[in-house]
């Protein structure tokens, strides 16, 4: 039943999201509000076939650790899952990405559009002096920073570094960190045909303030977070991540 739920689903994600991806060309010529309110549309509707063909649904728990006004929101990311709901858990996100996804025809459109912190990599040394100033021009207009902080997707048990990106946010824009933890890649694997019913919990943890030391808030930040995640998948039935080294600053 699994296997025929995440073939019925996969058909249809896949075909409406095409149709609404071209059906949607015409917001990028529209005043960006325009387009966000149409990409929450696109994603409610996705989130409604979760619900209905996948059986998949989720809940979210200490929203109130979210401060007014911009901040950073330190995510894990097991799963494609997660990028699909920042819309509707932090209102109106600007991801860090990579500048090449920028480059891939209609979702880079997209992207940029939404005016997401492109990274360049392309020039030694630019990384992050681009993530420094694509993220001051989103503290200046007021919208919440989401950074992955080992930089890309990581299943469920499995560890990753912390990459340093999320440290020199903090540092030099002078906001909290929100950690965020979930238990996603249990109900969603990353790279898996196959998705399983259920109820995926998101979790905002306290603010880390500002003014700490880098190192410090690097090393609070992994415990706590791996601590949080371990918590959510192992009571939903799925293994303790098998390393767990606190990061360097």
């Amino acid at each position: 039943m699994t296997a025929l739920r995440s073939l019925l689903f996969n058909i249809v994600f896949f075909a409406w999201t095409a149709v609404a991806s071209i059906g949607m060309l015409w917001v990028l010529l529209a005043p960006r509000r325009v387009m966000v309110a149409m990409v929450r549309f696109h994603l409610g509707t996705v989130a409604w076939l979760e619900r209905t063909l996948l059986g998949l649904d989720y809940e979210v728990r200490g929203a109130e650790h979210m401060p007014q006004g911009p901040f950073i929101l330190a995510a894990k990311h097991q799963s494609a899952w997660e990028t699909m709901k920042l819309h509707f858990l932090v209102g109106d996100p600007a991801v860090v990405l990579k500048k090449e996804l920028t480059w891939i025809p209609i979702w880079g459109w997209y992207a940029a559009k939404s005016q997401m912190i492109a990274v360049d990599r392309s020039k030694r040394g630019r990384a992050i002096p681009s993530l420094i100033e694509g993220a001051a021009r989103i503290k200046a207009a007021g919208r919440p920073i989401v950074i992955f902080p080992q930089g890309t997707r990581v299943a469920v048990g499995k560890h990753a570094p912390y990459k340093v990106g999320v440290g020199v946010l903090y540092e030099q824009l002078n906001l909290p960190i929100v950690p965020m933890a979930l238990d996603s890649g249990l109900y969603w694997p990353r790279r898996s045909f196959l998705k399983r019913p259920g109820r995926i919990v998101v979790e905002f943890l306290p603010p880390i303030p500002p003014g700490k030391p880098r190192g410090q808030v690097m090393a609070e930040l992994e415990e706590r977070l791996e601590a949080a995640t371990d918590r959510l998948v192992m009571a939903a039935g799925g293994p303790a991540t098998r390393r767990h080294t606190p990061a360097c600053g």
